[in-house]
């Protein structure tokens, strides 16, 4: 297996050539089952108040809690994903800044910021993961949620002497991460099934993309949000508030920015 050091990964790994078919890849997290949970908690936790999204990239939940009636502003570094946002219906009614969650301040009195998908990992230090608790903590309103979905580390399922780690396969997408355990550096591999073949055996075409991750144990988490002046209210495994325990594979946070 070839071996990938951070410094040979793409700078922009969501450029304008995996942009396009990043909604394909990710389509498992379109599912009803997956996004109604999600944006039914989201709306929950925002009530009347503004939402700020972190890497918006296409709009898989905002677009539709901004169709619950909820204001929902963006940020994104990569204004080729944001391109694909406003391609789709309502995309160009989003407020979105172009710019690095983890320091970019758009506003403030958010009643929820929320952060899904592993996003907080493609920050790949402990200073930039605690500045971006920082920053959303300066944003949210007195009372206000803070929301991160991320999966926990499955050093487990790692005999001696392993390096990879599947998290996913399916029949559009297969993706594996490498792991540096001393570092708490991966890299996430993504191969993209893009079209079939005639007369080529039901083989087809896939595009290959790769990201770096620093990933990050709940605990770790618990402690960012206390130096940004937040504390944890819930923990579940999932969007459907499934209790979380030590087998639960990935969890949903919730931390609330305490009032002064």
């Amino acid at each position: 297996m070839t071996a990938y050091a951070m410094d040979d990964l793409e700078p922009n790994p969501f450029d304008e050539q995996v942009a396009p078919t990043y909604d394909v890849g990710s389509a498992h997290m379109f599912e009803p089952q997956v996004l109604g949970p999600t944006v039914d908690l989201l709306q929950e936790l925002a009530g009347d108040g503004p939402a700020l999204e972190l890497a918006i990239g296409t709009g898989r939940v905002a677009l539709p809690l901004a169709a619950r009636g909820v204001e929902v502003h963006g940020v994104d570094f990569s204004e080729a994903m944001v391109a694909e946002l406003r391609r789709k219906p309502g995309g160009d009614r989003l407020p979105v800044t172009i710019g690095d969650m983890g320091t970019t301040r758009v506003g403030s009195g958010f009643t929820l910021a929320y952060l899904v998908y592993n996003t907080i990992t493609n920050l790949l230090t402990q200073d930039e993961q605690v500045e971006c608790f920082r920053t959303v903590g300066a944003q949210l309103a007195p009372g206000g949620s803070f929301v991160v979905e991320v999966f926990v580390p499955q050093l487990r399922r790692m005999p001696p002497g392993q390096t990879a780690v599947p998290f996913h396969v399916g029949k559009r997408h297969v993706g594996f991460d490498t792991v540096d355990v001393v570092s708490q550096r991966s890299v996430s591999h993504h191969y993209v099934r893009t079209e079939s073949l005639e007369g080529n055996g039901g083989r087809g075409l896939a595009t290959y993309s790769a990201s770096a991750h620093r990933y990050v144990w709940p605990s770790e988490l618990d402690l960012m949000a206390r130096i940004a002046g937040l504390r944890l209210r819930d923990r579940w495994a999932d969007w459907d508030r499934t209790p979380f325990t030590a087998d639960s594979e990935s969890h949903v946070s919730v931390w609330t920015k305490v009032a002064d």
